[in-house]
Parts: C-alpha cells; sequence; structure tokens
C-alpha cells in the first residue's frame, strides 16, 4: 500500500515541511525595495523635491545671515562651508522619514500581513526596507547638491570622492536603522514625530553643520564627538573640502570611516534581533 505523504511522480508541490525557495529570496526581496521605493517616488515633489527647496532656504538664510563680509571657515567661503553639511544631514533625515514609514503605516492601517506572509526572512525584510530609505536619501542628496550649484559662492567639487560616498552610505544606513526601530517601536504618528523632533533633528542640527566645533567650550567639544552624526557630517564634507574638524590629516577621517562602519554593523545587529523577535509586530 502506497504512503499518501509520499510524493508521487506527477506532484506538482514540495512535499509538506520542504522548503520551497532555499537561500536568499532574490525575487521577494527585490518585490520588496520596488515597493517601497514606488511608494515615496509616487509623491517625489514632497519626498524628493521639497527637501531640495527647504535645505536650500536653509542655505540662503544662513550665507545671509553669517557668511557677510567674506566670511570664510576651513579655509573656504561660508557657502561652500555649510553646503556639503546641509546636503548629507538632507540625505539622513529623509533616509529615516522613510524607513520609519514602513511598518507603522502597516500597523496603523492594518496592512501589516502583507509584509509579514510573503516568505522573506527577517533579514530580507530589513534589506529590503533599509535599501529603500538609502535609495531616498541618496535621491534627496543628489537633488539638493543640484539646487546648491545654482547658488553663486558654492563650489561642490570633490576633493576625496571616497569619503564623499563612503560617509553618505554610512549617514544614509544609520538613519534607516534608526528610522527601521522607530517603525517597530511606534503605535501611532505621534511616537513617530517624537522621535523625529526630539532626537533626530537635534542631533543632526547640533552636530557642526553650520559651525566648526573648535569654537565651542571643551565639554561642548567632547559632547559633540559623542554625536555620531558629527563624524558623518564632518567625514563628508572632508571629501569636499579636504578639510574636517574630525582631527588633524586624514588619518583621523579614516578612523572616523571605520568607526562608522563598526558602530552601523552594531546597530543593524540590534534592530534585526529586534525584528526577528517579532516585538510589537506579531504580538
Amino acid at each position: 500500500m502506497n504512503d499518501p505523504a509520499a510524493p508521487s511522480r506527477n506532484q506538482r508541490f514540495s512535499p509538506r515541511g520542504q522548503p520551497v525557495i532555499t537561500g536568499i529570496n532574490r525575487i521577494g526581496l527585490w518585490s520588496l525595495y520596488l515597493k517601497e521605493v514606488r511608494r515615496f517616488l509616487k509623491v517625489q515633489t514632497q519626498t524628493v523635491w521639497a527637501p531640495a527647496v527647504t535645505t536650500l532656504l536653509f542655505l540662503i538664510i544662513f550665507s545671509v545671515a553669517l557668511g557677510r563680509g567674506g566670511r570664510e571657515v576651513l579655509g573656504v567661503p561660508f557657502a561652500s562651508f555649510v553646503a556639503p553639511g546641509l546636503i548629507v544631514m538632507g540625505m539622513m533625515q529623509n533616509s529615516f522619514a522613510n524607513s520609519s514609514f514602513s511598518l507603522l503605516s502597516g500597523k496603523i492601517q492594518g496592512t501589516i500581513i502583507d509584509l509579514l506572509m510573503p516568505p522573506l526572512s527577517e533579514g530580507e525584510m530589513m534589506a529590503g526596507i533599509i535599501g529603500a530609505a538609502i535609495t531616498r536619501g541618496v535621491a534627496v542628496g543628489c537633488a539638493v547638491a543640484l539646487a546648491m550649484v545654482l547658488w553663486p559662492g558654492v563650489d561642490l567639487s570633490p576633493a576625496a570622492p571616497w569619503a564623499i560616498i563612503w560617509f553618505g552610505l554610512m549617514g544614509t544606513t544609520l538613519l534607516a536603522l534608526m528610522g527601521l526601530m522607530t517603525s517597530i517601536w511606534s503605535e501611532k504618528f505621534d511616537h513617530n514625530a517624537m522621535i523625529t523632533n526630539f532626537v533626530v533633528a537635534p542631533l543632526s542640527l547640533l552636530s557642526g553643520t553650520f559651525y566648526v566645533i573648535d569654537n565651542l567650550a571643551p565639554i561642548f567639544q567632547t559632547v559633540s564627538r559623542a554625536n555620531p552624526f558629527f563624524y558623518v557630517i564632518s567625514g563628508f564634507r572632508y571629501g569636499f573640502l579636504g578639510e574636517s574638524d574630525i582631527g588633524e590629516g586624514a588619518g583621523a577621517v579614516v578612523q572616523a570611516a571605520i568607526g562608522l562602519g563598526i558602530f552601523n554593523l552594531v546597530c543593524g545587529l540590534i534592530v534585526y534581533r529586534v525584528l526577528k523577535s517579532g516585538w510589537k509586530i506579531k504580538d
């Protein structure tokens, strides 16, 4: 007598309990990434071009207020000094905005099951959401840079392209991880707004975007050096100016680059473990 559990010759499906997808679910990962990218591209006027205009207004206001009389910082005009910081600040903030909305919107609208049911592992889900957030950050950075090139007195000639790429990616990755963690923790949009207004915005604005920390009192310099946003902004600025206030020479910038990579790796492992636990998602 044949065993009903044994697969037949004409069986079209794998036996129960046997995984069909082995390794990385590339199709599912790519589909999730495209879904997240298309979500922000559908309203690109708000998600990409509006931040470019807002950041350009920051540049105009601070250049007029602080850049009068040919003021120079790190040996360059003030507008050229502040422009790289504003570019990467816009990249980070929009990377956070994208990933912090992904799971939260599903929890509020009751569509979180659309992310939990597909055959995606926690790592694949995390990679798709973070990859889309980085994509939005890079898109905003390009739009902001394009807008700033139109402002007279801004020179965005690259001095160290590796620093532009590395610190830009590390900054957007860090904020994407923070955004995903916020999306897991949040239960309503007020929670998301609280992290944006009381954590992300202060860390961004008090990270040396508009000044060098050498002008601060020693205790505030110490506080600034404990802020990871400071290394992202100063390292990104080094890519354009060849100068930074991280430390003496290129060695200090390289150390900051390695440190940011390790810090992002640790943050990524923490977010992965929280996502895998199902906390606030599968409860």
